[in-house]
């Protein structure tokens, strides 16, 4: 079910070669969360108002700001007209990181490296994923079926992004939708670090353009696979050669590309 807070109708008029007529589409919105960090305020985001405890998790691990969510100590979700707020508390060596770094993300749907003063920081101090073995054909073209059928509030509004985590065989077993596709990734991300998945077991099929900072979410979370149906960018290639990330990408279910490490993942004949 989609909460009726999350689609909204709004008349248009529809311009054809035959002329002007009357419809009501059905939009999503997007919604500003703002992260105070240990009474700090941190950084306000536009996302779409569902999974909200997800993304802040995914949120705080791929943006680098806890090492760990065990150092998560408490986090509070308060809703008003105005929109969303997330107190977080973290441990003080994580906060004091924070503090020494200067940045502002301020309006921001997700790109990690807005508001980043350093460039030098952009590469430095990624893990490197475990190696397992590849990701067959079978496995992908089940995934890309499944997918848009779970899509329950892109089959609504038909303009936000998934993000799914699925298994070696190809089974789908979360699936996180948001307006930013960075922010459907780390609900995923955040709704598994609150399950405690091992994230190197299977893959991540994502239905839009793997950029930089997609390929960053998905190296620190853990996953060892990468799937986009549109298609990457340089700069997430080469970060994804240096962690040992498989990217598969302009992935559909006629074809898919693999990007890095073919001779570890070429699908079975």
């Amino acid at each position: 079910m989609i909460s009726k807070s999350l689609v909204f109708s709004w008349d248009t008029k529809k311009i054809t070669g035959h002329g002007v007529s009357e419809h009501s589409l059905k939009l999503a919105d997007e919604t500003p969360v703002t992260f105070i960090i240990n009474s700090i305020s941190y950084a306000t985001m536009m996302i779409t108002a569902e999974n909200i405890e997800d993304y802040s998790y995914g949120f705080l691990k791929t943006e680098r700001l806890v090492s760990s969510p065990d150092h998560i100590r408490s986090l509070t979700i308060d809703t008003t007209e105005n929109g969303i707020t997330v107190n977080v508390l973290i441990k003080g060596s994580d906060f004091k990181k924070i503090l020494q770094s200067q940045r502002n993300m301020t309006g921001r749907t997700g790109c990690g490296v807005c508001g980043t003063q350093d460039l030098g920081t952009l590469h430095t101090n990624l893990p490197s994923v475990a190696q397992k073995p590849p990701v067959t054909q079978a496995a992908l073209l089940k995934a890309l079926n499944e997918l848009p059928h779970l899509q329950i509030l892109n089959k609504a509004v038909h303009m936000v992004h998934g993000a799914a985590r699925c298994s070696v065989n190809g089974d789908i077993l979360a699936v996180r939708e948001d307006i930013g596709r960075h922010n459907a990734l780390d609900k995923l991300i955040g709704d598994g670090l609150r399950n405690n998945i091992d994230f190197s077991e299977g893959f991540c099929l994502i239905t839009s353009r793997c950029s930089y900072e997609m390929a960053q979410k998905a190296i620190i979370a853990g996953f060892t696979t990468l799937v986009a149906i549109s298609a990457p960018t340089v700069r997430a290639l080469h970060l994804a050669q240096q962690a040992g990330l498989t990217l598969i990408g302009l992935a559909r279910p006629e074809s898919q590309f693999i990007f890095t490490q073919p001779e570890a993942t070429h699908p079975p004949a």
